[in-house]
């Protein structure tokens, strides 16, 4: 089958839960022998250009997938219009049998592909249009894009319960649930966080997202200082779209290190930018506690991964992130500085008795959650979905 994905920045990527997703499942597709094309958005990485991975020019293989770049122009206003358009085109024009597009802002272009006679499957990764961080042009263009995918794709597939639901209600369309996959990963001592951060394992909490309003990383900070919780907080992340909001973030951060400095409190808040490979392996292995405190969520990859590496997670209590964690998290009432103040010091303080109940132990947690979500099978749902659209 010959198979076209777009709507994602770039492969290979960590910039956000889409790339990982359309890595995972093209590479995976090329596998079993496929034929995946995919369309790289031009432009440059979120977290800036030291983070650039320029081994890959603007077509190239990557683990049996072939990548293509689409233009796009630089303002952000009009970088995922273009971006959409041009990949369309030109994925129209590539002999698919199949078009995958990605996210609300692509799937705008739906209704150009079916002039094409294109079978098109739209996977929503969450209601962007619902994201702080967009304004109002921005915002009917994700809306446009929502309803292009409601009203034309053959297959659309939701990563919950609760969009499935939103589908129905909003626009009585019936929708496939395939939820995000983890693979096991390989658990690393504290190498790198030591010597950069001085981390030893167990004894930081960690918030490993994009630095995003909806992310709730504000929240987070709040009720960190307002804890009194003497271990320090590592936030990892870099940017996207939301410079203005970043700043806002390193200027709380740098008034809860001054306080402390002062007060001599033993609180302490790092910044490390966005993260990735062997320093990112290296937080998730060696944190006491994961923290997600975010608003808004499609599927929350970065949870799953925390899940993955055994660690004990406190989340808000949003559906998106309840259904990942089940009883195996803790969590509180999402966007409540109290609640996550509470649930935090609790959390801090039973965490040693916590690791020695066998329910909460990081091998109970990973098995937990590697037996709950499998890439393996999330492509092979998602293949049979492409075969169930080809013989109409």
């Amino acid at each position: 089958m010959k198979i076209v994905m777009l709507g994602h920045k770039r492969i290979p990527s960590r910039e956000g839960g889409v790339e990982i997703v359309v890595e995972e499942l093209a590479t995976r597709m090329a596998d079993k022998g496929h034929a995946v094309t995919v369309y790289n958005r031009k432009g440059t990485h979120v977290a800036g250009s030291a983070n650039e991975q320029t081994e890959y020019g603007k077509k190239y293989k990557y683990k049996g997938v072939q990548v293509k770049t689409a233009f796009t122009l630089p303002q952000k206003s009009l970088n995922a219009i273009v971006y959409s358009f041009f990949a369309t085109i030109k994925a129209c024009f590539s002999g698919a049998d199949v078009i995958h597009f990605h996210a609300e802002g692509p799937c705008s272009m739906i209704p150009l592909a079916r002039l094409f006679g294109k079978k098109c499957v739209a996977t929503i990764h969450g209601l962007d249009w619902q994201r702080a961080k967009w304004g109002g042009f921005a915002t009917k263009f994700l809306l446009f894009g929502e309803k292009m995918a409601a009203k034309h794709a053959d297959r659309v597939i939701v990563l919950s319960e609760g969009v499935k639901k939103y589908f129905q209600d909003t626009y009585e369309r019936e929708t496939i649930v395939i939820p995000n996959g983890i693979t096991k990963p390989e658990n690393r001592e504290p190498n790198i966080i030591m010597y950069k951060y001085g981390l030893h394992g167990e004894d930081y909490l960690l918030f490993l997202a994009r630095l995003v309003p909806e992310k709730g990383v504000h929240t987070l900070l709040e009720a960190y200082e307002k804890s009194n919780v003497k271990i320090p907080l590592v936030i990892a992340g870099g940017s996207s779209h939301s410079n203005e909001y970043c700043q806002k973030i390193e200027a709380m951060a740098e008034k809860i290190n001054a306080e402390a400095s002062k007060s001599h409190t033993g609180q302490k808040v790092i910044m490390t930018g966005f993260v990735q490979g062997k320093e990112l392996e290296e937080l998730y292995s060696n944190a006491m506690l994961y923290i997600l405190p975010s608003e808004i969520e499609g599927m929350p990859l970065s949870l799953l991964e925390a899940m993955s590496y055994g660690n004990l997670c406190l989340t808000s209590d949003i559906p998106e992130n309840a259904d990942v964690t089940e009883d195996y998290g803790y969590s509180f009432v999402s966007g409540d500085v109290n609640s996550l103040t509470e649930k935090l010091i609790e959390v801090c303080v039973e965490a040693e008795p916590l690791r020695n109940t066998e329910k909460y132990t990081r091998e109970s947690i990973q098995a937990f959650i590697l037996g709950k979500y499998n890439w393996d099978d999330v492509t092979k749902r998602t293949l049979e979905c492409y075969e169930g659209i080809n013989r109409k």
